[in-house]
């Protein structure tokens, strides 16, 4: 009787094992925290709009967010992780157009068509291009001047190799006829600290990073590096009062996933950036660092998007010459 009991015993538990196993596999997406990898670290434009974002997105679907920065590679560290991760939806990847890397690099660790699936745009903006107080330039116009009558002693900083201000200065040395010297630094942060320490003397800086040093008096902005005045960015001219019309170029940053992840928790995710993206206080929060919020229609029109981008991507790079290290 006792071993009777005992089988039957082990069966109910093994039936309630059974149970509970499928009850946890049942559970709908999202169940658990999602974490949001971003290639730049705090205190960045990425770490701004993933956070702002990021968060909001997550709270949408009912979970809090993980926000995890991983710069390197110019990005190229944080898609890797995003990779190698399971494609279960709880880890998403915020980054610009892929397309600049695929451009740079002669071969990288993912296949962008394969690997990664685009979900949505989360936010745009120009970028901005100020200079160290001590230089002594007042407009885009005296910039190039004096980079020509000084060649060689000036340099700009960026946010990193490959990223969309190193290309906004890649682009200004091409039509301006310059040769500025790019000094990457691993984030926007430390790129403006050396701006204002003198060590580098012009940034091409995403708004989060370089509006809040104009505004405290620590740099001087010259403009914008699109044609046209943003109401984001007021005071600040664009470059088609700057005299520069061959000049425009902007950042963005969208949401990725893996590839392999499930289709319908894709267009759940999609479902809650977009309506995010559409409340008015996250709109008034990207606006307070100069950027817009910019929802696609679809994950395949962010996809066609991205691809339109490209060939603007790979023959700004190949044409300049940019180097990655």
């Amino acid at each position: 009787m006792f071993n009777g009991l005992s089988r039957r015993s082990f069966q109910w538990l093994g039936a309630a094992c059974l149970c509970s196993a499928l009850s946890v596999l049942a559970q709908p997406y999202p169940n658990k925290p999602i974490r949001f990898v971003v290639g730049y670290p705090p205190g960045g434009s990425g770490d701004f709009v993933t956070r702002t974002v990021g968060e909001a997105i997550a709270a949408e679907l009912g979970q809090s967010a993980v926000i995890d920065n991983r710069p390197g590679a110019a990005g190229n560290l944080a898609s890797e992780i995003v990779l190698k991760a399971p494609a279960d939806g709880y880890t998403l990847l915020v980054g610009s157009n892929p397309y600049i890397n695929k451009a740079l690099y002669k071969k990288l660790p993912y296949d962008i068509e394969k690997d990664f699936q685009p979900v949505t745009l989360l936010a745009n903006g120009p970028m901005v291009i100020a200079v160290n107080n001590n230089l002594p330039v007042h407009s885009i116009k005296e910039l190039i001047a004096y980079a020509k009558k000084n060649p060689g002693k000036l340099n700009f900083a960026s946010s990193g190799n490959g990223s969309a201000p190193h290309m906004a200065g890649v682009l200004f040395n091409s039509v301006s006829d310059l040769d500025i010297l790019h000094i990457p630094f691993k984030g926007g942060a430390p790129a403006v600290q050396s701006v204002i320490a003198g060590d580098t003397q012009v940034i091409y800086g995403t708004s989060p990073v370089v509006l809040p040093q104009v505004r405290g008096g620590r740099i001087r902005a010259l403009a914008i590096t699109t044609q046209e005045k943003s109401g984001a960015i007021p005071g600040i001219m664009g470059m088609k009062e700057a005299a520069l019309p061959d000049y425009d170029i902007s950042f963005s940053f969208g949401l990725y996933a893996p590839s392999a992840m499930r289709a319908e928790d894709i267009k759940k995710v999609f479902d809650a950036a977009v309506k995010v993206l559409k409340r008015p206080d996250i709109r008034d929060k990207l606006a307070t660092q100069g950027m817009d919020p910019a929802p696609n229609a679809s994950p395949a029109e962010f996809q066609a998007q991205n691809l339109k981008d490209a060939p603007m991507w790979a023959k700004l790079v190949v044409e300049s010459g940019a180097k990655v290290d």
